[in-house]
């Protein structure tokens, strides 16, 4: 038995109907977890004013800014970086980082995310 989708060549995913997960960084939707033959995930974050520091020692990821409100930045390591919609930042396995100040991103995932591979340095909420 194939998988139709894989019969008709593409996949279609309607963010709004997906479930928000909780995260370091707030609430995510995330698309193509099950999708066997895609090797990443696709999020859409929304990111909260209580986003934790965090890093991850097998994935990559590329946060694009859709939505960004005053002063939103991104901690990377030790740096603060002013983003703004249209920005995109690629953060590389073992980059400390969090989002600060509520944003939307869209975020893409190699290899596919995996919650065990969020790593903390504190022990914070």
């Amino acid at each position: 038995m194939s998988d139709p989708a894989l019969s008709r060549g593409y996949e279609i995913v309607d963010f709004g109907s997906l479930p928000g997960t909780a995260c370091p960084c707030g609430t995510a939707r995330r698309a193509f977890v099950d999708t066997e033959d895609f090797p990443g995930t696709i999020h859409v974050t929304e990111i909260s004013e209580t986003a934790r520091e965090h890093y991850h020692k097998q994935l990559t990821e590329t946060y694009f800014f859709l939505d960004c409100g005053p002063g939103a930045q991104m901690q990377l390591n030790d740096e603060l970086i002013d983003v703004q919609p249209g920005m995109c930042v690629l953060i590389r396995p073992g980059t400390r980082h969090r989002a600060i100040g509520k944003m939307k991103v869209l975020i893409v995932v190699f290899p596919k995310f995996c919650p065990d591979d969020e790593w903390f340095d504190d022990t914070g909420p």
